[in-house]
């Protein structure tokens, strides 16, 4: 558990920075909750009022302070079935079930699963996400949907956002882009795109309400499938954008506390009429490269939020939505490791792959969670095929050709268990036959079943067998699964 004294720290040691990049990613936060909402099929509040949720109660019960979490689209797009076979009231059960079973992985410390996800999938899911963020600003760049002036605004914003900190830093250039674009687009009368355009805003607070569904194993059977989907989406998502806050920030961070959090936010969102969500890369980046550093940060994001739409409604629906994409253009360029680029040539063959599938999944399928599955999957297939390359097997005799012994060298396991069985000469007539075990190590059922199919072999041939050198971890799986010492081995083994 995190002292009091430190948590305390995490909400009151930037609090000027925290409230200014709080407010940036409040205005960055509308349109996309807008558009996740519109993804969803459901009303634009929806998104909004679990922006606002989610990010004040992942500021309170989180493990990562500074990072921004809010409605997404990668647990949108998980739910657009759900809500056109079945409803809202269904969505929102759905979403309430899915932050239960985040708590219960928290509890389960299954937060280190992350220590399996190698740097070559987290620099693929970087440069997918960087590809996404640009790919969601292209329908605001479209020459059928936007006048020319639009794209001289986004210029103009990004021209602010980068030179703008030559100035001077003490406030956010996104912050100024959002005010220096607005207040030119109000006062010169310019017909852009605002952020009014992409729906109507809510004019009421939240309130508390238990969705209306019948309570039998039936509802559960549906909405199940899609809880687990969501909570497992936006755990890897929130994990993943945990460890780059982390590296960002040069601190550590509580995966499992962040589970926990996660869920209890999905899980109240539910009850006010929210839809699920999870930690954004994007905005969190935003808050981090705008000053954000403490809780403070996201809490202050999400009651801004409220705040603006509820309140503040009508001055909100006149920001362009170019000083948006500008913003979010600024976010796509510094997420994307340009150096991955860079280093395509210096690094193994291998990671390269790893690296580039995990972005050509992401991108192709828009789901980050089977991008990052493909590049775990690769990267545990290497891994095993360059751990099989280690392993090796020589041979001493004795003089008079009646003693041969084996010595296996490596890892024995599933990708090297062929080279084991073609390391022996089954049919030599040595008397006695020692297996040396003690620079190896067994590590699973098919390697169990190489070593019984050797003794049994060799056995057949009517040598006598020894196995030395078994470490403890290796003779303990022997002694469980070996079937060499058993009464009918041979039948039993060549009947598998």
């Amino acid at each position: 558990m995190i002292s009091l004294s430190l948590y305390r720290h995490q909400w009151l040691h930037n609090i000027r920075g925290d409230l200014l990049s709080g407010l940036v990613v409040a205005l960055a936060l509308i349109p996309e909750a807008i558009a996740f909402s519109i993804i969803a099929g459901v009303d634009p509040k929806v998104g909004l009022y679990a922006s606002f949720s989610i990010a004040v109660i992942t500021a309170i019960a989180g493990g990562r302070p500074g990072m921004i979490s809010a409605a997404t689209a990668a647990t949108a797009v998980l739910m657009v079935t759900l809500v056109r076979d079945h409803g809202l009231e269904y969505l929102l059960a759905a979403t309430v079930l899915a932050g239960l079973l985040q708590i219960v992985a928290g509890f389960l410390r299954l937060g280190y699963v992350m220590r399996f996800v190698s740097k070559s999938v987290m620099t693929g899911f970087v440069n997918a996400l960087a590809i996404l963020i640009f790919m969601a600003q292209l329908p605001e760049l479209d020459p059928r949907n936007v006048p020319p002036l639009t794209y001289a605004l986004v210029a103009g914003g990004l021209a602010i956002i980068y030179l703008f900190p030559r100035i001077t830093r003490a406030i956010p250039s996104p912050l100024v882009t959002i005010i220096v674009l607005t207040v030119l687009t109000v006062a010169m009368g310019w017909d852009v795109r605002t952020v009014g355009d992409m729906g109507d805003l809510p004019d009421t607070l939240p309130m508390f309400l238990i969705p209306d569904i019948p309570l039998t194993f039936e509802t559960l059977q549906i909405i199940f499938p899609y809880s687990l989907a969501v909570a497992v989406v936006g755990l890897l998502e929130s994990l993943m954008t945990q460890q780059i806050v982390d590296d960002l920030t040069d601190t550590p961070s509580d995966r499992n506390q962040e589970c926990i959090g996660q869920g209890l936010a999905n899980t109240a969102t539910g009850f006010i009429g929210g839809m699920a969500g999870c930690a954004m890369i994007g905005q969190s980046i935003i808050n981090v490269k705008s000053g954000g550093r403490g809780r403070l940060s996201c809490f202050i994001a999400g009651i801004f939020l409220l705040i603006l739409v509820v309140v503040l409604g009508d001055i909100v629906s006149i920001i362009p939505m170019a000083a948006l994409v500008a913003i979010m253009i600024m976010v796509s360029v510094g997420t994307f490791s340009w150096s991955s680029l860079l280093s395509l040539r210096e690094h193994p063959r291998s990671s390269s792959v790893v690296m580039l599938a995990t972005v050509v999944f992401v991108v192709w399928t828009h789901n980050l969670a089977i991008g990052v599955m493909v590049g775990v999957l690769l990267s545990g297939i290497f891994f095993a095929w360059k751990i099989a390359q280690l392993f090796g097997v020589r041979s001493t005799i004795t003089p008079d050709g009646r003693h041969r012994t084996y010595i296996v060298e490596g890892q024995l396991f599933f990708a090297s268990s062929e080279d084991f069985m073609r390391a022996f000469d089954f049919k030599e007539a040595a008397e006695r036959v020692t297996i040396d075990v003690s620079r190896a190590h067994i590590w699973d059922i098919s390697s169990v079943a190489a070593l019984d199919m050797a003794v049994l072999k060799f056995r057949r041939e009517g040598a006598e067998v020894d196995i030395i050198g078994l470490n403890e971890a290796s003779e303990t799986i022997v002694d469980k699964l070996a079937i060499h010492d058993k009464p009918g081995a041979m039948d039993k083994l060549l009947g598998h």
